[in-house]
């Protein structure tokens, strides 16, 4: 039995006994956010990351012990599995070495080399692979022309036992090692126009005649290359010098100055051309794809990550508008749950202009709703609503935003919708997520398939598997990291809680529809199906606001109750009072409550929810407001300073929307005065910043902006 776990621990530098840890609790069920959260003295405090990394390489590691079974079934049917070649495959580090291993055994499609042993052409190849002075080709091979196999003459014979002598040479595991090496490190990608694409592929009109190493490629490059060729656009070649190439090889087979060498030498050069070449090329692509795969996929799940962990705007009744010209403006009215409480439609734009009516409404919905914040999509006319809802006079503090409507119309369309607003059209439906992203984004957001969002960097040329299980990863931690209230949560946002699912999420829903809700934590246990396991996994990322124990708003898990209780029986106090007293806290010396399970880690994170029990993480709301005198990319001046909002994170610069509904780019040479490598370094999603103009292109609407001060 391989030991996973200390090869792991080697190659992410982990302690070997947390890591074994890790791999133990995982097989036992356990979630991510619950080990990282309830299980640090078992994993020596490692955040989800190094867990997920864990968990991901332990995954690579099973497939490749599956995949070594089966190429040790496959070369001891054949009879040729020897004790040495038996370790060289047990072994085997990597996918890649244990394919080169299998090649020679690999079951074959008829080749050249297969046809030559057919005309009984081995021994020929074993002959002249010997590299013998005393042999001479021509003189040798005519023993082999025969009518019969098919073997014309003497340059026959040779050709054939060269297609062996060059199966041979691409077989070799020495050769393909060494050769994947210098693909690998010497690799130029070479990008050319398709012919007569020049036009209709203008797009990649900058790849019509590239050329970098690839080892340095970027990954959005790389994937527009692939795109390109994928499109027919472009013409794409991969592979060191074959030079290079194929003098390693004959440094590998070629013995000496031997008429039989010079034979051996012409195999070698087939070889790479026809064999090793492409397929070490196919090999690289996917090396590339994969890395750029990954790459792209951090990028979108840093991006989401920072999305789902915007500021909520916590406490406040919202009126959400859906903006439109010809069709109106659809208005929803909330409270601060989220709750829809009224909608309608107002034209306060053409063709219609009915402003004042529009402004009426507007002001007996604030005030019949209690409104005090107004969330405006930003979407066709959202300026120009902006505009019309900042010249009217409230009586009272009035928070007026612009909120990022990505997505809303793929919610507003999707059985999640209908079936929360059944009566209700796509228009109201789009109100109401507008709406709920200001008051909580993380709890509207969940609801759309996070591809959807628009955060992403060429998202549908990726992996879409890989993709899906990052940003669900994303997903799950940002929910868990947050916490959820048991008694309001909808559906979807209770299936991303560690250990629910959606079949569970469905169960907890129904039994508050029929009991009400929730009265304490421990009630869950009477949810149809949530059995203890699945109660140990979620229950302290659930919160019950107002519970009979205060400990059941908090992060404290139940099964940490009983330390809390010894705490306050010591001070001869209540829970209650343990939480509002900073005094009584001091009081207590952490280390006289450490057992063999408990350790200082947990005890901290206890002392540190008391404080603060149910402590939101994320950060306050910030009001935010575009330059009223912009409006649309017309209005841009090079050299003009505005205020934007972060957008979208690439490898290459962000998006920032100025409020002109096109987003201007800000290349990651603009992010700062100094050297950027990469963009996260300096700038975050839903960031507040101020750019400068740089360059406007209105015909094709790009906008060019800077965030250096010089």
């Amino acid at each position: 039995m391989i030991d996973f776990s200390s090869i792991i621990a080697r190659e992410l530098s982990l302690n070997p006994e947390f890591t074994l840890n890790v791999i133990n609790l995982l097989a036992d069920g356990a979630t991510v956010p619950f080990i990282a959260r309830y299980r640090k003295e078992m994993t020596g405090s490692m955040d989800e990351v190094a867990i997920m990394a864990i968990r991901d390489r332990l995954h690579q590691l099973q497939e490749l012990a599956k995949r070594r079974e089966t190429v040790l079934n496959s070369i001891g049917e054949q009879g040729k599995l020897s004790a040495e070649l038996r370790r060289q495959v047990e072994e085997a580090p990597t996918m890649a070495v244990l394919e080169d291993l299998y090649l020679p055994f690999r079951p074959k499609r008829r080749t050249r080399a297969t046809i030559a042993r057919e005309k009984g052409l081995e021994p020929l190849a074993k002959q002249l692979m010997a590299q013998h002075h005393d042999v001479r080709p021509e003189l040798v091979s005519r023993k082999y022309i025969s009518d019969e196999k098919g073997v014309a003459d003497e340059d026959a014979a040779l050709a054939g036992a060269r297609d062996i002598m060059a199966e041979w040479i691409s077989e070799n595991a020495i050769a393909r090692h060494k050769l994947r090496q210098l693909f690998q490190r010497g690799a130029m990608m070479r990008s050319k126009v398709a012919k007569g694409k020049e036009e209709e592929g203008e797009k990649y009109q900058i790849y019509f005649d590239a050329e970098e190493k690839a080892s340095r490629a970027p990954s959005h490059r790389v994937l527009a290359m692939l795109r390109g060729e994928a499109e027919g656009f472009l013409k794409l070649s991969i592979e060191p010098s074959a030079i290079e190439a194929v003098e390693l090889l004959e440094r590998l087979f070629v013995r000496n100055q031997s008429a039989s060498a010079s034979q051996v030498q012409s195999a070698a050069f087939d070889s790479y051309k026809r064999l090793i070449q492409p397929s070490l090329e196919t090999e690289m692509r996917q090396m590339l794809k994969e890395r750029a795969d990954a790459e792209a996929i951090r990028v979108f799940a840093e991006n989401l990550r920072q999305l789902l962990m915007a500021a909520p705007l916590r406490g406040r009744n919202v009126l959400a508008i859906d903006p439109g010209f010809r069709t109106g403006c659809k208005v929803v009215c909330l409270d601060a749950n989220g709750k829809l409480l009224h909608n309608e439609t107002i034209y306060p734009h053409p063709p219609e202009n009915k402003v004042k009516d529009s402004a009426a409404k507007i002001r007996s919905l604030v005030n019949a709703y209690r409104i005090t914040a107004i969330a405006v999509g930003n979407g066709t006319a959202g300026r120009e609503t902006e505009a019309f809802i900042r010249h009217i006079p409230f009586e009272g503090d009035m928070v007026a935003v612009m909120v990022n409507e990505a997505g809303a119309s793929v919610y507003s369309a999707s059985a999640v919708a209908r079936e929360e607003f059944p009566d209700y059209d796509v228009t109201v439906r789009g109100a109401v997520s507008i709406g709920r992203r200001l008051i909580d984004p993380l709890a509207e957001l969940v609801k759309i398939d996070p591809k959807s969002i628009g955060v992403g960097q060429y998202q549908h040329d990726v992996d879409q598997n890989a993709l899906q299980g990052s940003l669900n990863d994303v997903v799950v931690n940002c929910v868990n990291q947050v916490g959820v209230d048991l008694n309001t949560a909808s559906k979807e946002l209770l299936t991303y809680v560690s250990g629910i699912g959606p079949a569970l999420a469905k169960s907890i829903v129904d039994y508050r529809v029929k009991n009400g809700g929730f009265k304490s934590r421990r009630e869950l246990i009477k949810v149809p199906r949530l059995g203890e396991k699945a109660f140990e996994q979620a229950a302290g990322f659930l919160r019950i606001p107002g519970a009979a124990n205060p400990l059941d708003a908090s992060a404290v898990h139940p099964e940490s109750y009983p330390v809390v209780d010894a705490m306050v029986s010591k001070l001869g106090v209540t829970v209650a009072n343990l939480m509002n007293s900073v005094e009584l806290r001091e009081k207590l010396n952490l280390a006289e409550f450490v057992t063999e399970r408990v350790g200082l880690p947990t005890l901290t994170d206890i002392m540190a929810e008391l404080s603060k029990p149910g402590r939101d993480p994320r950060n306050a709301y910030e009001v935010f407001e575009f330059d009223r005198n912009v409006h649309s990319v017309a209005d841009l001046v090079v050299g003009m300073e505005l205020p934007g909002i972060i957008t979208n994170i690439t490898n290459f610069g962000a998006f920032v929307d100025i409020g002109v509904h096109q987003d201007g780019l800000v290349h990651v040479s603009q992010l700062a005065d100094r050297f950027v490598r990469d963009p996260n370094e300096v700038v975050s999603l839903n960031q507040k910043v101020m750019v400068r103009v740089l360059e406007v292109d209105v015909a094709r609407k790009r906008i060019n902006l800077t965030m250096k001060k010089k």
